[in-house]
């Protein structure tokens, strides 16, 4: 791409007119096949509700960013492009094969680690420590954090799409800002496959991700963040994909710090994700989705306002969202949700919207065909 604003748009439309046609037919296509998230252990929402969103959204990125590519071939990294996507079609067949059939956690974090692994090797990874193994160990670190911190913020209708679009948007504007042409282009085409998937995944949802979605996203959004370059010292310059990308660390380390903190096991699932405890504060299953739009709205403004200032006003900018981060993670943490894990599930009806699965929550969903069936490995 050249940085035109016609590829940009064009990119962008492609991709979310694509998921917005194809997500129905995959609804269509898991209720025909039973391919349904059901209720049960630690989930909340009533009725089985269908998977496959998340092939909706690899069809519609995959596709907008192969035309992209022919009618304007980048000038440098569409090898690299290349085999970025691919890793990320990789990861969600990973992910598909657990919404199918239950991998367990060794298998994916295999696979993410070698993902992780194969970005350093194409010079993609984490440039900050001046050491290869280094450097390798923290984008190994980088890219297992991000992908399952998106796979835990897939908890609530709407919730994981609405922030990757957004974090996807602050992306597309730094790196334009700073003239990474093909970064920005594929920052376009993600924003539009989750926008054009949360058409029909904003509550009630009509269909859910899965794993299929939620991990190819989430390494998509993992290697965009440390993609961006501008004028800066390197640490500066790693502040941008840790505010980029603000809220759903700050989802992912509370879970982990409360759970273990009242000693659960931080891998199973749980109804106390930051989304959770809004709604238990009394706020609606919108409401709590929108108050979370709003914060990584914000996190990526500063991340943009961080790009552009000088390297000491950027330290204290950080500084301060890790201030804020810490005192609402600190009041979400006193928010109860353990005790009485019981009773919330007993109340599930009253919240038609929140889910729950193995990497969260959920409620809500339509009703299944009579003939629907408990997946194996739910």
């Amino acid at each position: 791409m050249s940085g035109e604003a016609w590829e940009y748009a064009a990119v962008f439309l492609a991709a979310l007119l694509i998921a917005l046609v194809l997500t129905p037919l995959m609804v269509r296509l898991a209720n025909r096949w039973h391919v349904f998230d059901h209720p049960g252990d630690h989930k909340s929402h009533r009725f089985a509700v269908p998977y496959l969103g998340g092939v909706a959204m690899v069809a519609a990125l995959s596709v907008a960013v192969i035309v992209a590519t022919l009618v304007s071939p980048p000038e440098s990294g569409g090898d690299e492009l290349t085999i970025v996507v691919g890793i990320a079609v990789l990861l969600s067949l990973l992910g598909l094969a657990d919404d199918l059939r239950g991998l367990g956690f060794a298998p994916r974090i295999i696979v993410e680690i070698g993902a992780g692994a194969a970005l350093w090797a194409v010079d993609a990874g984490v440039e900050l420590t001046g050491s290869d193994l280094g450097d390798l160990v923290l984008t190994v670190i980088w890219v297992v954090g991000i992908t399952n911190a998106f796979n835990l913020l897939d908890n609530m209708d709407g919730l994981s799409a609405g922030v990757a679009a957004l974090g996807a948007g602050s992306c597309f504007v730094i790196a334009v800002a700073n003239g990474q042409f093909l970064i920005g282009g594929l920052s376009a085409a993600l924003g539009g496959c989750a926008l054009g998937f949360l058409r029909h995944n904003f509550p009630p949802a009509r269909i859910y991700m899965g794993d299929a979605g939620s991990l190819y996203l989430g390494f998509l959004l993992a290697y965009l963040a440390i993609k961006l370059r501008f004028d800066a010292p390197q640490d500066v310059t790693f502040l941008v994909p840790i505010l980029v990308l603000g809220v759903p660390i700050l989802d992912t380390t509370l879970v982990v710090v409360t759970r273990l903190l009242h000693r659960r096991n931080p891998l199973e699932g749980g109804q106390d994700h930051v989304s959770h405890r809004l709604v238990r504060l009394g706020l609606p299953v919108p409401g709590a989705v929108g108050t979370i739009y709003v914060g990584a709205a914000a996190c990526g403004i500063v991340a943009l306002v961080v790009s552009r200032v000088d390297p000491t006003s950027a330290y204290l900018l950080a500084a301060l969202v890790v201030g804020i981060g810490l005192v609402v993670g600190v009041a979400l943490a006193r928010v109860p949700v353990y005790d009485s894990a019981r009773t919330s599930r007993s109340k599930a009806a009253t919240t038609p919207a929140v889910r729950s699965r193995h990497a969260g929550e959920r409620r809500g969903g339509r009703p299944a065909p009579a003939r629907s069936r408990r997946r194996k490995g739910s």
